[in-house]
């Protein structure tokens, strides 16, 4: 396991672990960069999107971003993260989990936490496609937890053509931060994830009624309430903290075999910083992770430069590692 020193700065202007979180997602302005939606039929179906960037090009990298709970095709961190890899030539794609692409899917399920069967699709047909795919790959949040599961689970089976990953913000252990989350302003954050969750949740109803207790729902105010109402049972787990055991990465990345960059903020207030301590004991014997823990950041944050020319430290850097790995 090399551990990276890392250069980042903190914005002076946005201190502490809460203002830079919320900066990215209120106070930051970019334009998409997207230039179509594809739509992608599952076995069961249903359907995914993926929200796509250039023309995937023979010798040239593609950039698969996996987004955070609840992020929309305009998520600003996924955008930004696209256009530097645009800047470097590359083409991209966002896959976008069941239920974010702005429609209520067909089927009885959502996404969630452990969820990696769509994911695994997704790259089986980017590889087949194009044989010769240098296709390099970046999770955030959520979707860092999707994507390192998805990594330990296949091992040395993951397809040759995924050269180097990278894991930003993760929910290591999915408990663990939906119990500190239970507490203080972090109860802010749960709320506006909450909102649009039981909404969703509540259209599905029309479809499935009995897909859960809409009491039970209605009555959620923690992410342990929602996950034990509706995701642990929808998704054949006995509850949430089934769900959470068996969904957390923290349990797969030992398993490892593509280099991978663990980025994560000491300060992130969406997890303990004790879960990032066993995170780095148990990645000391793999090679292929490479710890960037940085003591700032908060959670997707990193923003760093001045009020009148903020920069984001997050994008830039996990394009630097995709494409040298330093």
């Amino acid at each position: 396991m090399p551990e990276l020193v890392s250069n980042f700065k903190p914005a002076w202007w946005l201190p502490g672990p809460h203002l830079p979180t919320i900066w990215g997602k209120m106070g930051r302005r970019i334009a998409p960069v997207h230039d179509r939606l594809e739509r992608i039929a599952t076995p069961d179906g249903d359907h995914v999107t993926l929200v796509r960037m250039g023309t995937i090009t023979r010798g040239v990298p593609h950039l698969l971003i996996l987004h955070g709970l609840e992020a929309k095709i305009t998520a600003k961190y996924a955008h930004g993260l696209l256009e530097q890899a645009r800047r470097l030539g590359w083409s991209g794609d966002m896959l976008m989990f069941r239920s974010c692409d702005g429609e209520v899917n067909r089927a009885r399920r959502f996404y969630h936490s452990g969820e990696t069967t769509d994911l695994e699709l997704v790259v089986r047909r980017l590889t087949t496609e194009h044989p010769d795919l240098q296709l390099v790959m970046c999770g955030v949040s959520l979707g860092g937890n999707v994507l390192l599961k998805w990594l330990g689970e296949h091992g040395a089976e993951v397809p040759a053509q995924v050269r180097r990953t990278a894991a930003v913000s993760v929910p290591y252990d999915l408990e663990a931060g939906a119990r500190l989350m239970e507490h203080g302003f972090a109860r802010l954050y749960v709320r506006h994830f909450l909102a649009t969750l039981v909404a969703k949740t509540t259209r599905k109803l029309e479809l499935y009624p009995d897909l859960c207790d809409a009491t039970k729902l209605r009555a959620a105010r923690s992410f342990f309430d929602f996950d034990d109402a509706l995701t642990g049972p929808v998704h054949g787990f006995t509850g949430a903290h089934e769900y959470y055991h068996q969904s957390s990465s923290i349990h797969f990345i030992r398993d490892i075999r593509v280099p991978t960059l663990l980025m994560n903020a000491r300060n992130d207030p969406f997890l303990p910083p004790t879960v990032l301590e066993t995170v780095r004991g148990l990645a000391k014997d793999n090679s292929q992770l490479f710890i960037e823990f940085p003591p700032t950041g908060g959670h997707v944050g990193w923003v760093t430069g001045q009020p009148w020319a903020a920069r984001y430290f997050m994008e830039e850097r996990v394009i630097e590692w995709l494409s040298t790995g330093s």
